[in-house]
């Protein structure tokens, strides 16, 4: 009734798994392999540990027995009752007795004295130790499965609480969710009505308007509209702008068509005069500079001649003054000195 693989009630709503339940399912889930794994380790280990023993001879079999030497003594033992019952008035048919069939062959027998296979006391006490033990030992083990049964049953019936507390908590958040949509829903109605007959009003107050409005410029909007057609016109107007107008336009663009072309001639012939006259200033600059370039080659060479005849005469005038001084040296070497 606990595993939770088994759907109870209807199958096609909706299970609401909470997130408790799945920690508890997760935690029940590990304790169970954990303690397979125990009694898997343990199992393998017993089996490892139990001495092998031979076969058994013909017409005996092996069986399990409890051979511990230690044997722990249980203290606290359940409640013991007696009952009785009462057979019926009237007794059963015995059972047929069994078929035996008669002897063949011959009967021996053989006397074995008292102690000469084995002592009773001392090999019947180790096997009663252990049939002792083991009776004890599954007890034990009951007792402990009970209570596992009563500590599961506790916990699944808080955890049917628990889950019945939560489910209620759901359908009540389902039903608050579902009130508030159902009034939304109402809410979004009524607006969209509301604008809609308040965009009919509209409608009907501007189509009114429209309709007034249309109605008092008619006859006015009816002549004009057949005055721009062309069905009411002036004929001298009608003449100046289809005949006169063209006329006029043509005659001002033919005109300026011939203001243009003599521009544009007038600007050849300019343009065509200042290359000549910038070509002729041009070889004019050339000339002149060329004979002042003459001028001022002459100039440096007058200067230049003029230069070597003043270096040629200061020179000579060198000369001659060297000469002098000369002369007038020998004539004072020449001249007695009087003493004093």
């Amino acid at each position: 009734m606990f595993d939770r693989r088994v759907v109870r009630g209807n199958t096609y709503a909706a299970q609401v798994v909470t997130q408790n339940a799945q920690r508890e399912v997760e935690r029940l889930r590990t304790e169970n392999e954990r303690t397979l794994r125990r009694e898997a380790t343990r199992r393998r280990r017993e089996q490892l540990e139990k001495p092998s023993t031979p076969p058994a001879v013909d017409g005996r079999a092996h069986m399990e027995a409890q051979t511990e030497t230690f044997l722990e003594e249980l203290s606290d033992r359940p409640v013991e009752t007696e009952a009785t019952t009462q057979t019926e008035p009237f007794l059963d048919r015995p059972p047929s007795p069994l078929f035996i069939p008669s002897k063949t062959g011959v009967d021996k027998e053989t006397e074995i004295p008292l102690g000469d296979l084995f002592d009773f006391d001392v090999e019947v006490k180790p096997i009663l130790e252990v049939l002792v033990g083991k009776t004890l030992r599954i007890s034990m083990l009951e007792v402990m499965e009970e209570e596992e049964l009563d500590a599961i049953k506790r916990r699944q019936r808080e955890f049917e609480q628990m889950r019945n507390a939560e489910l209620m908590e759901v359908q009540r958040l389902d039903a608050e969710a579902s009130r508030r949509f159902a009034e939304k829903q109402r809410r979004v109605a009524q607006e969209k009505e509301r604008t809609r007959q308040q965009a009919e009003l509209q409608e009907k107050v501007a189509a009114r308007a429209f309709a007034k409005n249309y109605l008092v410029d008619l006859s006015g909007a009816v002549f004009d509209e057949l005055e721009n057609a062309g069905h009411f016109y002036d004929p001298v107007q009608k003449e100046v702008e289809d005949v006169f107008v063209p006329w006029l336009l043509e005659s001002v663009v033919e005109a300026a068509n011939m203001h243009a072309t003599s521009r544009i001639c007038t600007d050849a012939l300019v343009s065509e005069a200042i290359k000549r006259a910038t070509a002729a200033q041009a070889k004019v600059l050339t000339e002149i500079a060329q004979t002042e370039h003459n001028r001022l080659a002459a100039i440096e060479d007058a200067s230049r001649v003029e230069a070597e005849e003043a270096a040629a005469i200061l020179a000579q005038e060198e000369a001659t003054e060297k000469t002098e001084v000369d002369a007038l040296t020998v004539k004072n070497s020449d001249t007695p000195v009087e003493e004093g």
